[in-house]
């Protein structure tokens, strides 16, 4: 089977590069070549437990969207960096039975009372602190009802049920680990500035929670809780939203129960292209991924890049042509489309990358994806978010989970680059009740029309990019999923202009990339791919190792 056992000396590169970039899980021999092997069903997420957990509920007969709910809620209580109940995000679903890819849009929104210059000082200049750690700086969430949602319309839980083991390990606690211990080390400035969040994050004498120790959350235990037992009513018009509204009106905060009252999910149609014979499913706008993953694939298919060789000079200047085109146009024309006309149909047309894609001479991320295959054949990819690694940090008094900062991803001054680089513009300016613009990309790949690659990733402007890399190294390079998930990454988004790379590209690479005119820079690594690959009935799951995590199936 072409996509189980070949081994790449790009993957090879990669094993040596990631080794030397400190990474927080332990990379073995088998962490980077080969595959998780399944028969039934699959899950791939970046934390451990939440793993654990949604293959239990599939081998009691849960489907992938019973599976998916409860890893978001469990998730919210073992991987706060980035699991959450006060953010939101994007799901995709296949239907086995009905053969079709859904999308709900658990996006935040803005709100009622916000403005469009709400974040500039009397300069006319951004206060970065306002719009990204201040009250000011929390969209309304979106996650408890877009899980609710799911569940409701495609699942076979109730909402009790899959909230229980979120509950269990929120009252009784779990042990942490080193990594989780880290996490908090690492935001230790940012999560000591509320009181509500150093009293939950850190010891009663203001020490750290330590790898080993038990961590208990009462108040989101008591929300979780809450939330079962009412339903989603209790956190958008009850005892929880009187929680979040009071602790608004205390700091100068904008959510209102009026706000928390309206807000509703939305069902959408995802963003479909074709690429090779393979239908390629994301998600529509407000995220703005799958249509620029679907735009630089058709660039990139008018040009062999199979042949041409992964990461190689040619194959490099052909990507970074194409993604710099597709985040020039994220920023005319990208927004929430319930609020902007998004030329989508245009954007995503095979003629209009024609017109664009003849390469010449070169002119936090915090997030977190989890995907699910269940032994019927339906799948999910979901991406969920808090913004930065535990969003604002500030924790909703007396409930227990933290808020969002997403309304930094507004453009809060059209033509001024966010903390991710991205330039916006008018089409993602503030606007009361709009969602604001994302980069996160659920995406699922049909090949025949059955599911062939469910993948995501967090990783801020560097998501849309990640999630294509994965494709594409399947589809054009005959990897197998952990390889394709592992090689060495690049990235360009416009402005700032220059190709991104992750340590391991050879010098003579970068060498040929320069004399194309091209500034080359490393950095850090990108994303934290979470794949799964059907091939004949088996499942092939891939978990990142940029960042510790799970493939696990049964």
């Amino acid at each position: 089977m072409k996509y189980l056992f070949r081994v790449s000396v790009a993957a090879t590169s990669l094993m040596f590069a990631t080794l030397s970039i400190a990474q927080t899980a332990i990379i073995s021999e088998r962490d980077i070549f080969t595959p998780t092997i399944a028969t039934h069903g699959m899950v791939v997420t970046a934390e451990k437990m939440a793993a654990q957990i949604g293959v239990e509920v599939l081998q009691k007969g849960g489907n992938a969207v019973d599976a998916a709910v409860t890893i978001g809620f469990v998730k919210a209580v073992t991987y706060p960096r980035a699991g959450n109940l006060g953010g939101g995000g994007f799901m995709l679903i296949y239907s086995a039975k009905t053969k079709k890819v859904i999308a709900i849009d658990y996006r935040e929104k803005a709100p009622l009372k916000a403005t469009r210059d709400m974040f500039l000082d009397e300069k006319d200049n951004i206060d970065s602190n306002l719009s990204r750690f201040s009250y000011l700086s929390a969209g309304v969430p979106g996650t408890v009802a877009g899980m609710a949602m799911a569940l409701e319309k495609y699942g076979t839980l109730s909402l009790a049920e899959a909230l229980a083991p979120a509950i269990a390990l929120a009252e009784k606690g779990f042990i942490i680990t080193r990594a989780f211990s880290n996490d908090i080390k690492k935001r230790a400035k940012h999560l000591n500035q509320h009181p509500t969040t150093a009293a939950i994050f850190f010891k009663a004498d203001g020490s750290f929670y330590q790898a080993g120790d038990r961590f208990v959350q009462n108040d989101l235990a008591n929300t979780l809780k809450a939330i079962a037992k009412q339903g989603i009513k209790a956190f958008y018009e009850g005892q929880i939203a009187d929680l979040i509204v009071k602790d608004m009106e205390a700091h100068g905060g904008l959510i209102s129960k009026k706000d928390l009252a309206k807000y509703q999910p939305v069902i959408r149609k995802p963003i479909h292209g074709t690429y090779r014979g393979y239908d390629i499913y994301s998600m529509s706008p407000p995220s703005s991924g799958g249509v620029h993953i679907v735009q630089i694939m058709n660039m990139l298919e008018n040009y062999d890049i199979g042949l041409l060789g992964h990461n190689t000079a040619a194959t490099i200047h052909l990507m970074a042509e194409a993604m710099k085109r597709a985040y020039a146009d994220r920023s005319k024309y990208l927004g929430d489309t319930d609020f902007v006309s998004v030329p989508l149909t245009g954007l995503t047309s095979k003629a209009y990358a024609a017109a664009l894609g003849n390469p010449t001479h070169y002119e936090s991320n915090e997030t977190t994806h989890y995907s699910v295959v269940d032994k019927e054949g339906n799948a999910v990819s979901n991406t969920y978010t808090i913004n930065f690694s535990f969003g604002s940090g500030i924790v909703v008094n007396g409930a227990g989970f933290l808020l969002n900062n997403e309304m930094d991803d507004f453009s809060a001054k059209p033509g001024v680059a966010n903390v991710y680089g991205l330039i916006g513009g008018t089409a993602n300016a503030i606007q009361p009740q709009k969602r604001m613009l994302s980069s996160m990309s659920p995406t699922i790949v049909l090949k025949d029309g059955k599911p062939f690659i469910i993948t995501g990733s967090p990783g801020g402007s560097r998501i849309i990019t990640t999630t294509l890399q994965v494709i594409l190294n399947v589809i054009d390079h005959k990897m197998n999923i952990q390889e394709a998930t592992n090689a060495v990454r690049i990235h360009h988004q416009w402005l700032p202009d220059e190709i991104r790379i992750e340590e391991g590209l050879s010098l003579d690479t970068i060498k040929l990339l320069t004399e194309k005119g091209h500034k080359v820079v490393v950095k850090n690594t990108m994303g934290a791919a979470a794949s799964i690959l059907i091939d004949q009935n088996t499942l092939y799951g891939s978990h990142d190792p940029r960042q510790q995590g799970l493939a696990l199936g049964y």
